[in-house]
């Protein structure tokens, strides 16, 4: 099975270098059901993993100038805020089992798993449907500036709880609230996800409890991953395959809940 997560460890590289996004969603299954890692673990390593990547897929973006910096701190500030009070305060008030109803415990992880694939499905549904450039050209990035923060906020404490980078969400507040051209958004999005989430692993995890050598080798794995996507980039429409990735995401979003909850 390990093979098999080495594998979707590339393919969520591709997806982020290829459409900007997508392929962190599927990081934290991949590691609970390919490398049997428990899911509280597995928000912990989906972090570095979807923090390295990203900080490997905003490089290229950097150098061609496609970020912007200032936004990257309107949105990251409050984003990193959310996710420090998530991960410290808000995660381990969960309890281990937090219902049972009749045979069935609903415990801590599947409840992350449960919430993670609600967020898969989520995700899905905004790259199945069309892309819609933003047209509020003439309105003032000013009258958007708090929204932009409070959904910063959200993306932090989503990020903080399941391990996602929430690009998904990312991209389209910065195209629709601050009017942010697509490619700008792109590589804006990148550098605060990689932000996001490494200072949300380090501020939270304890390095006794790492297994460095599994993290890092599937770490090196997606940035090969977004090496290539960012090369496949240039050559293929990412547009038209985020459709086709959209519905991959939702039937796994579909199969963990299924899983968790009737098998």
């Amino acid at each position: 099975m390990e093979i098999f997560g080495y594998i979707a460890a590339v393919l969520i590289g591709v997806s982020l270098g290829l459409i900007g996004g997508g392929g962190s969603i599927l990081t934290v299954p991949v590691l609970v059901y390919l490398f049997g890692i428990n899911a509280s673990v597995a928000t912990e390593y989906s972090l570095f993993i979807v923090g390295i990547s990203s900080v490997a897929g905003s490089l290229s973006y950097v150098k061609k100038r496609l970020v912007n910096f200032k936004i990257a701190v309107i949105f990251g500030i409050p984003s990193v805020i959310s996710i420090f009070l998530t991960r410290n305060y808000l995660l381990p008030l969960i309890p281990e089992d937090i219902v049972q109803i009749n045979h069935f415990v609903l415990t801590k992880g599947i409840f992350l798993l449960l919430v993670f694939a609600g967020l898969m499905i989520l995700a899905s549904y905004k790259m199945i449907r069309k892309n819609v450039e933003s047209s509020t050209e003439n309105q003032s990035d000013k009258n958007h500036t708090f929204l932009a923060a409070g959904e910063g906020s959200v993306v932090g404490m989503l990020t903080g709880l399941v391990g996602a980078g929430g690009g998904f969400m990312i991209i389209p507040a910065l195209v629709s609230l601050l009017n942010t051209p697509m490619k700008v958004a792109v590589g804006t999005s990148l550098v605060i996800i990689s932000l996001n989430s490494l200072i949300g692993f380090f501020s939270s995890m304890s390095p006794a409890d790492i297994d460095w050598s599994l993290l890092s080798s599937i770490s090196a794995i997606a940035v090969l991953g977004i090496i290539i996507g960012s090369h496949l980039s240039k050559k293929m429409d990412g547009k038209k395959l985020k459709p086709a990735f959209g519905w991959f995401i939702l039937i796994m979003g579909v199969y963990i809940i299924i899983k968790e909850i009737f098998i």
